[in-house]
């Protein structure tokens, strides 16, 4: 797995080694960077899920000021931490080991505001539609926030209050779904 545009580009990531996690292949992650425009004129970046913190680098290569990566799994942590070295910008990459809504709880107290999100939590613990409502709750989305979320193509998700989709693409067994906050 690489960066695949912007500063950081032709870096190999590490990744985690365990059937756990699901790393967005380079393939899935080009066309979901190609359906967000390619490149970002500033913004700051969730990666609620971030497993090896690809996502979340690769939105900071092409464009955002900075990410916020979450995972709960201590060698998630460690990976993440390894690839953001990699950047060179430690300090555009904030990285917290916590649980999805005890982070999100977190970081409503640092009256921050994310303009991408990207929700891939694990295919057996579906929860996107809650955390996209606790998103809004917290008031953690930019005015015209867009959240990316990635699931099994088995998995339906119902209409979000507070969100638009845009599009969804199938990749094989992967449906990535984009949303506008509305």
């Amino acid at each position: 797995m690489r960066i695949i545009a912007g500063k950081y580009a032709r870096r190999n990531l590490f990744t985690l080694s365990s059937s756990k996690t699901r790393p967005t292949g380079d393939k899935v992650k080009e066309s979901i960077f190609n359906s967000l425009g390619q490149f970002f004129d500033r913004g700051r970046v969730l990666d609620l899920y971030a497993g090896s913190g690809a996502l979340a680098i690769e939105s900071v290569s092409r464009g955002m000021d900075a990410a916020d990566l979450v995972d709960i799994a201590p060698d998630a942590v460690a990976v993440i931490k390894k690839n953001v070295e990699l950047t060179k910008e430690v300090e555009r990459f904030t990285v917290y080991k916590r649980a999805d809504f005890g982070a999100l709880n977190f970081l409503a107290t640092k009256d921050v505001k994310y303009d991408l999100v990207f929700l891939d939590p694990p295919y057996a613990k579906q929860k996107i539609s809650k955390v996209m409502a606790t998103l809004l709750k917290l008031d953690l989305l930019a005015e015209d926030a867009r959240v990316v979320a990635e699931t099994d193509s088995e998995t339906d998700l119902p209409e979000i209050e507070g969100f638009e989709l845009t599009k969804e693409h199938r990749y094989g067994s992967t449906m990535v779904r984009y949303y506008k906050r509305g």
